[in-house]
């Protein structure tokens, strides 16, 4: 029957399920399998050992079962980092899953070198490590996140050394495992809780030194691209100077300690104290010399004739008004003066010349008045005053009227 037509009024029996997954599980063959031993159970009279092992990144793991004979050959210790070729088995009686080991050989430190370059060399490609992605640590940071070991030397580093630079400085710590397999599974809910805290203004991941095995969680992909994730600047301090994780090359500043790391991020008080107070000096100083040369200056600018006296140009100029007046004044005069007189030479002329004046000197105008009525004509000639023709004279003080007795023609 093919358990895949169950129903319910035909069920799999237990035994018929069993079989088939011993017999699918069976067919995947041998396999190769890293991992961390958790656990193990041995004694000198069982036939079989029994080992529990460990997922490198995650809390998972598998049982093992390993020829005693071979273990003793090979033995193996907690917390051993190892790869293992072994069968899969699945044991029906009891339904349950085990891995059947045949070798298994430690992980080198060369091999988990080459592991983390290649790792490295990857995520560079992606361009994770761009120095243009990094942010700038805060001068003053309002609070601290620190993530780190419950306990640790780093903690008491980071803590001593920021509260003896800045003793206002304010911590949130979130403790965790820093190494073996639960490290990134705690470490990662920590730097996001502090990443989404808004008075966190720099976040630093510290550990103490240790083997390459020890600080293998600080290479881990996953904590990696969290790092470049994160909105809050982040400080790499993990380990000694020669220690280079991952996690250095992604984080936003990398410190050889945690020392180094509270340095960076805290500012010494007394120090910037100090250079306050030689700014301040300085200042003053520049503002001395500045006053100084300026009033040097004044000295120099007052000290020069034409600021000795200032109303001198004043009185200069005035004076160059006061005979440009003059000068204008008598111009003047002396126009109106030679106008006047002029003035009073034409009207002598005028007077002389006039009809009046002319009448005067016992000269008359003869006016011959027409028949026809029409007006008065100047008698120019003898033809225009035949005899009989009535005639007005004018004199100075008056007229005459006359008539014409005769005419004589001039000699």
């Amino acid at each position: 029957m093919d358990v895949r037509n169950s129903s319910p009024e035909s069920p799999v029996q237990v035994r018929r399920l069993n079989q088939v997954v011993k017999e699918y599980i069976e067919r995947l063959g041998t396999i190769w399998v890293e991992g961390e031993v958790a656990q193990l159970n041995a004694k000198p009279s069982w036939r079989f050992a029994y080992v529990t092992l460990r997922d490198t990144q995650s809390d998972v793991s598998v049982s093992v079962t390993v020829d005693s004979k071979a273990l003793r050959a090979k033995p193996l210790a907690n917390g051993d980092r190892i790869v293992m070729l072994g069968k899969p088995a699945f044991y029906a009686g009891r339904g349950t899953f085990s891995l059947w080991a045949k070798e298994w050989r430690p992980v080198g430190i060369g091999e988990l070198l080459a592991r983390i370059e290649r790792l490295r060399s990857a995520l560079a490609a992606e361009g994770l490590f761009d120095a243009r992605l990094k942010r700038p640590l805060p001068f003053l940071p309002r609070r601290v996140g620190l993530i780190t070991g419950r306990g640790s030397a780093a903690e008491r580093d980071v803590l001593a050394v920021a509260k003896d630079r800045w003793p206002e400085v304010d911590f949130r710590v979130i403790n965790t495992i820093v190494q073996g397999a639960q490290a990134v599974p705690e470490i990662l809910p920590a730097l996001e809780k502090l990443d989404s805290d808004p008075t966190i203004d720099v976040i630093i991941i510290a550990r103490g030194g240790g083997s390459v095995e020890d600080l293998l969680p600080f290479s881990d992909e996953a904590l990696v691209r969290a790092v470049s994730r994160a909105r809050t600047p982040v400080v790499s301090a993990i380990g000694h100077e020669p220690d280079t994780p991952i996690l250095d090359y992604v984080a936003d500043v990398r410190a050889a300690t945690p020392t180094d790391a509270a340095k960076r991020v805290v500012p010494d008080v007394r120090e910037e104290r100090r250079r306050i107070h030689e700014l301040r000096e300085r200042s003053a100083a520049a503002l001395r010399r500045w006053f100084e040369r300026e009033s040097r200056g004044l000295a120099d600018l007052r000290s020069r004739p034409v600021l000795a006296d200032p109303l001198t140009p004043i009185r200069v100029r005035q004076e160059d008004i006061g005979r440009g007046r003059d000068r204008l004044r008598s111009t003047i005069t002396r126009r109106i003066e030679r106008e006047e007189a002029t003035v009073s030479g034409l009207r002598g002329k005028v007077s002389a010349l006039g009809p009046a004046a002319t009448l005067a000197r016992g000269y008359a105008v003869v006016q011959v008045q027409p028949r026809d009525g029409s007006p008065d004509q100047v008698v120019t000639t003898i033809e225009q005053s035949p005899p009989g023709s009535q005639l007005r004279i004018r004199v100075a003080d008056g007229s005459i009227s006359a008539a014409a007795m005769g005419v004589k023609p001039a000699d």
